[in-house]
């Protein structure tokens, strides 16, 4: 394996990530506190506990995997996209990098800044809501599997863009829908028997109750089975980018 190409893409995308700490850190992290906020005001003095957890605690992992989906897909998109838009692409194909060392520097750069930025959120709800995380392991592997999957579906995306409007389409149109319907804010036990059949035919829904396992030991889906689709959604995107770099799609056009 070539360690300095792998090593070469993964300090230049994290170097980017300083260029623009406002946009990449600071903003998500002021965003979810806004959410706390007004959330925790406004729902919580109606919805005093969810399965005897305070609502404010409640929505914390969903808030958390909220920030972790949007940016794993964005850091991801637009590190493979740029190189594209700019011709650069063609620099790094010639080069003596495979695509498992060419995926593996901008998705682990892209993992390790949504990962970094998940702990920073967990930091500030402890500053909102008392936080208790009764399986630590188990909620680093949910961070670890989901801000590697996702950036692996958001390098999918940035291949597939053939525009800077294309990069926000399934994010704000797909993704954000999903994570909101998927138990951010509240358990879908909640709801009527036929929207809880429907809701888990949204992948995301396993992502969250798996997550918001590992904090309270409650969830709407056994664990297993979350992390049986989070592995399963992992090696979907795996085969895909596999697909991507067997065939030359909008890679070598």
């Amino acid at each position: 394996m070539n360690l300095y190409a792998v090593r070469a893409i993964y300090k230049y995308e994290m170097a980017r990530t300083l260029r623009t700490l406002m946009q990449s850190v600071v903003s998500p992290v002021i965003s979810t506190s806004l959410y706390f906020v007004v959330f925790g005001a406004a729902i919580g003095s109606r919805i005093t506990e969810i399965n005897g957890i305070t609502y404010g605690t409640f929505i914390v992992p969903g808030l958390v995997m909220l920030s972790l989906l949007t940016q794993s897909i964005a850091n991801a998109s637009f590190g493979i996209y740029f190189p594209k838009f700019t011709g650069t692409i063609y620099e790094l194909l010639s080069a003596p990098v495979s695509p498992f060392e060419a995926v593996l520097g901008y998705v682990g750069a892209a993992a390790t800044k949504s990962i970094v930025l998940g702990l920073i959120i967990l930091a500030t709800a402890g500053l909102f809501v008392p936080l208790k995380i009764m399986h630590p392991f188990v909620m680093l592997t949910f961070l670890i599997l989901t801000s590697v999957t996702f950036s692996l579906f958001g390098f999918i995306i940035g291949i597939w863009a053939d525009g800077f409007e294309k990069l926000q389409v399934i994010p704000l149109l797909v993704i954000t829908p999903l994570t909101f319907l998927g138990g951010s804010f509240y358990s879908i036990n909640m709801l009527p028997p036929i929207w809880q059949t429907i809701a888990l035919f949204n992948p995301v829904v396993y992502l969250i109750s798996g997550f918001r396992w590992s904090f309270f030991e409650i969830a709407d889906v056994s664990v297993g089975i979350s992390l049986g689709m989070t592995c399963a959604f992992l090696a979907m995107c795996m085969i895909a980018v596999w697909w991507i770099f067997k065939t030359g799609y909008r890679l070598k056009t």
